[in-house]
């Protein structure tokens, strides 16, 4: 691929990307929008749509607080990864 046809594909690259955001903007509002009509809410039917907004309780492990109270265990169980990560700016 010559230099000129990268310069295209990132460039249509950014445009889909602000496409994207567009989009997950209009979703977000759209979600709120349903969000704010149900009110407390868990579940409503709305003609073939039945939308539920429940809450949900996970657990996770406090890394930050583990790291400082003891650094040795959480030294023991870090696994390091390496990635490549992509950018076009």
């Amino acid at each position: 691929m010559s230099i000129t046809e990268i310069e295209t594909k990132a460039r249509e690259l950014q445009e889909l990307k602000r496409l994207r955001e567009e989009l997950e903007a209009e979703i977000t509002a759209a979600e709120d929008a349903i969000k704010a009509a149900m009110g407390d809410a868990e579940q409503i039917t709305a003609g073939a749509y039945k939308v539920t907004w429940r809450a949900v309780t996970s657990s996770r492990i406090d890394t930050t607080a583990l790291k400082r109270a003891m650094p040795e265990v959480a030294a023991q169980f870090t696994k390091v990864t390496t990635t490549r990560r992509f950018i076009v700016a």
